[in-house]
């Protein structure tokens, strides 16, 4: 594998003698100082050119870069939304090493800059960033919820619990599975991350798809977590639906003291119906 200083001066050295692009960043987890590096982190490189159509028009470019075993350039996809501004190219290498990289014309600049602060600075040939940019990753810091939107959680988790029991007593349970795992878990995940917010005066991020959650909550917790992931059965959707139900009730609960505010009485009710309807699944 390339080391990460081979891989950064091919990327730089591509942008300095390539006269139509007039600016590289690097944002992302190689960015991030409170992210530990390791060989899996991606090289996420954005030029600012002059002329997006020549890249476009062939893609025999990327060959500079390296073997790609695989690529994936999203904005040329029909079955997935393109984003609004920009083009990327999402490539795997044969030494496996990973680079995303996007190409922006030299207009998308200031909207680029405002949308993400985890940015820096690598090449600017016509000095059009006055300001030094330090990367900082404030932007995905764990925000305090408002009674609101934490009302809003709760709502969605215990709506939602319904479907789950439909879906099992039915024995549907790729149904289940998907209510369970796809939104349960996710205000599950999100209860946690506040209640983490709250003990860390809402200082850090706790990553993307919550993956450092496990360094910020006891380890029984993380246990009990990770336990209402086991779905390859009827019966133990059903032991992760009412682990699920209890751990989201224990954690909101101290959520709702911490904000000072109510913690919704349908709760009693929806468990009251799962219990319910989980003597008539067993019958």
């Amino acid at each position: 594998m390339r080391s990460e200083k081979e891989m950064m001066d091919l990327l730089l050295g591509f942008a300095e003698q390539d006269d139509r692009i007039r600016l590289m960043t690097l944002e992302g987890s190689r960015t991030n100082v409170n992210i530990p590096k390791d060989s899996f982190q991606d090289f996420d490189v954005s030029y600012f050119v002059t002329d997006m159509r020549p890249y476009l028009a062939d893609d025999s470019w990327l060959r500079y870069f390296g073997d790609i075993i695989m690529m994936q350039k999203p904005d040329a996809m029909d079955l997935f939304e393109p984003a609004k501004r920009g083009y990327s190219y999402l490539m795997l290498f044969d030494d496996y090493n990973k680079v995303d990289l996007t190409l922006y014309t030299l207009e998308d600049l200031d909207e680029y800059l405002r949308a993400d602060k985890l940015v820096k600075v690598l090449l600017d040939k016509d000095k059009r960033i006055k300001q030094e940019i330090v990367p900082t990753d404030i932007d995905y810091h764990v925000k305090r919820p408002t009674a609101k939107e934490f009302d809003d959680s709760c709502n969605e988790f215990w709506h939602v619990t319904p479907y789950v029991v439909k879906g099992l007593c039915r024995r549907e349970i790729l149904f289940a599975i998907d209510h369970l795992y796809m939104i349960l878990r996710r205000e599950l995940l999100r209860m946690l991350s506040w209640k983490v917010g709250f003990e860390t005066g809402f200082s850090l991020s706790i990553g993307k798809n919550y993956k450092f959650l496990d360094k910020y909550i006891p380890e029984d917790l993380w246990n009990r977590l990770l336990s209402t992931s086991r779905l390859d059965s009827c019966e133990n959707a059903w032991a992760s639906l009412f682990e699920c139900m209890q751990l989201f009730r224990e954690v909101s609960r101290e959520v709702s003291e911490l904000l000072g505010c109510a913690y919704p009485e349908y709760d009693r009710n929806v468990t009251k119906y799962t219990m319910d309807m989980y003597e008539i699944y067993r019958k």
